[in-house]
Formats: C-alpha cells, structure tokens, sequence
C-alpha cells in the first residue's frame, strides 16, 4: 500500500503500473468496500496505470471526522482529488458511493479528468428506509440484507459473502451507516448536462440497489457517456464478471 497525506489525515491507496500509456484510473470503492474490492482491474495496468484508494475510514486510510450527507461526500472527494494528483490519475472508476464522489469530483472540483467510468452508481442515490433502521439499529441484518440474491452479488458464493461482509464490519457501523446515508443525500440529475468529459455508464443486469433504468438516465443526461450491461452480474460487477467488467473499462480507454 502507498499513502498520501492531506488535511491531516493518511488516505491508502493501492498502484499496478505495467508501462500502459492510457490515462491512468483511479478506482474508488463503495460503501463499506475498501480497494480490495477493484483487484481484478489491476489486469489493466498493462494498459494504463491503476491506482484504487481507500477512502476515510476504510481499509488502511485514517478516518474523518465528517458528518453523514455532503460533508461526508466533501472528505472523501478530498481523499480522491489527493491521490488523483499523487499519482497522475485521470479517469475516475466509481462505484456505487464512489461513482457519486467521482461525479462529484467532476462537477465541484478544478481536476484535469480525461473521463468518468460510472459502475453501480447514480446520479441520485435514495437508499431503502429500512436499510437505514438496519444500519442504525441493527447492523448484522443490513450486513445480511445488502448480501442477499441479486444486491451486491447475483449468486453470491461463501467466499464472495465472507470478503465482503468481513469488509463492512471492519469499517464498523458508524463508518458504513455514514456511507449509506452520504448516498442517500446524493442528487445531481439536474447537473449531469454539466459533464465535460467522456463517461461510461456500467451495471450488472441483475443489479438491484442500483438497477439499470439507474444507468441509462446516466446515459442520456450526460452529454457524452455509453452504456455497457453485463451480464450475470448485480452491484459488484467488477468482481463478478471481471473479464467483461475489464473488456468494457477498456473499449472507453480506446475512445479515450
């Protein structure tokens, strides 16, 4: 792991670099994720450098004292811009709570971008008012309730559940009930047209948190972004279906 240091804090990240001339990526997990969650587009460093960070709280970055809702999304932007200057990164690949901080980034920050890769994500991310109680109240049931059939995985496997829910319960409850509500804040429809750069919009078929009609009003509401569907896969595609998930990430470098 590498670390940057910014406004007080030691935000990690992870770095493949195989001599890929692509702009570089910078991967940015979801709620409760650490870089953990992006290991299999390190096969892309071949083509451009990939660097994937942990955001406050998480993994091996140092945590924020920053309430739930737009601060919250301000710190982890902060942790993002940072390493995104550390390493040179010019495309952010966001999932989920991180496709909110890298369109975020995009609207409300003066960084050079060369593109956005939108997986799971939204421009608006209401969250079910129940997972909320959950997350407050009783956190093993939302830890279950996000693993169930079709939400962060479509078959999730022992293995998949185990890495994943052991992720969360690192980050804690607090930590990962501030993340949730962060995207339950989250709403910049009437901002998309405001997009500069080229997009990619990605979701797995079977995506139930952030289904695909999420996607396509991403796609027709920035002014240049594709949709890619892949198949066999729910919120979590990049760990699912990872060749597609890469073969995609790959033909936007191309467009690049």
């Amino acid at each position: 792991m590498n670390s940057v240091r910014h406004h007080g804090r030691d935000t990690a990240y992870r770095l493949s670099d195989r001599g890929g001339d692509a702009p570089g990526l910078l991967c940015i997990h979801g709620s409760g994720g650490t870089s953990a969650v992006w290991k299999a587009q390190s096969r892309l460093a071949d083509r451009a450098p990939v660097a994937a960070v942990d955001l406050s709280g998480h993994g091996d970055s140092d945590d924020v004292d920053a309430a739930a809702g737009p601060e919250a999304l301000e710190a982890y932007t902060d942790d993002v811009v940072a390493v995104a200057d550390k390493t040179g990164a010019s495309v952010l690949v966001g999932n989920s709570l991180g496709g909110a901080v890298a369109l975020w980034t995009a609207l409300d920050r003066d960084v050079d971008l060369d593109g956005l890769v939108l997986a799971g994500t939204g421009a608006k991310l209401a969250v079910l008012e129940d997972l909320l109680t959950w997350l407050d109240e009783d956190f093993d049931r939302a830890v279950e309730f996000l693993h169930g059939d079709d939400r962060l995985f479509a078959d999730p496997d022992d293995r998949q559940t185990e890495l994943s829910a052991a992720a969360m319960r690192d980050a804690g409850a607090a930590v990962v009930e501030r993340d949730f509500r962060t995207c339950h804040s989250f709403d910049v429809r009437d901002r998309l047209d405001e997009i500069g750069v080229p997009a990619l919009a990605v979701v797995g078929e079977r995506d139930k948190l952030t289904p695909p009609r999420y996607h396509e009003h991403l796609a027709d509401n920035i002014p240049d972004c594709e949709l890619a569907v892949i198949e066999d896969a729910a919120h979590l595609a990049m760990l699912e279906q990872p060749d597609a998930f890469n073969a995609a990430v790959s033909e936007f470098l191309d467009r690049l």
